[in-house]
């Protein structure tokens, strides 16, 4: 996943409200939202090569979703699938907190990453890259493949036209389809060259061979009740099909 924005008890109405992009190379299918098959609590999408996921629900009320740190010198080909953080916290009854603090103490097996995850009655991050355990206390965060609300064009683009969004879920799922590259002056140095800086720049990524391949909103309100929406994409960003469930 390469972008995610996090609105947490910012809205009477609506307790949490999370988008998302799934970005991948497209020799990497994943397969779409649905309850799983060997684990049918969880709902969320499925990696065919780990079997794990980048985002998800449980019938408990519990969501978990990552990012990749983008820093290729610390990427080891021989790492363990990061998917496994949010399926494996997604498939038992874990307190948050004390998942991440087991976590952080196996973190150099993976490659850098950033894990949101909560309960019905909190949410918390962990960097992999500082070690910090964060409480989220109610506001709107975004993340991308460096830490939570860096300031990257992606993200600072996402939170500042979801301020001003129709409160749809139409209307928040097109917030994901933008695909304005950001100004050269603008963009991170993170080790994959100004090419690549451009390419992953806008919030919808439409490539050759890399791309978004799955847009996302998750909706609780004040109740708890959940709602899931996903639009998946064919390799080169053309429809492929939608998704909504409600726990």
């Amino acid at each position: 996943m390469c972008v995610l924005l996090v609105s947490y008890r910012q809205k009477p109405d609506a307790d949490l409200i999370v988008l998302a992009n799934r970005d991948e190379f497209y020799d990497r299918p994943p397969a779409p939202a649905s309850f799983w098959e060997d684990s049918p609590g969880v709902l969320a999408g499925r990696a065919l090569k780990g079997k794990g996921t980048w985002l998800g629900i449980n019938r408990t009320g519990a969501i978990a979703a990552i990012t990749n740190y983008r820093d290729p010198a610390r990427n080891d080909p021989n790492a363990v699938s990061r998917g496994n953080l949010v399926s494996e916290f997604l498939k038992h009854d874990l307190a948050p907190r004390k998942y991440l603090e087991a976590i952080r103490s196996a973190a150099e097996n993976y490659n850098p990453f950033n894990l949101i995850l909560g309960d019905r009655n909190s949410l918390f991050y962990y960097a992999s890259t500082t070690g910090e355990i964060r409480e989220l206390r109610p506001g709107l965060y975004g993340l991308s493949n460096h830490l939570l609300d860096t300031p990257w064009p992606k993200v600072a683009r996402l939170k500042q036209r979801y301020a001003k969004c129709e409160a749809t879920p139409e209307k928040y799922l097109e917030l994901l389809s933008d695909e304005s590259l950001a100004r050269d002056e603008d963009l991170p140095n993170t080790g994959v060259g100004l090419e690549w800086e451009r390419r992953l720049s806008p919030v919808f990524i439409r490539g050759s061979h890399y791309g978004t391949r799955s847009s996302t909103l998750i909706l609780k309100d004040s109740s708890g009740i959940f709602s899931f929406h996903e639009r998946s994409f064919l390799p080169g960003g053309k429809p492929a099909n939608t998704v909504q469930f409600q726990l």
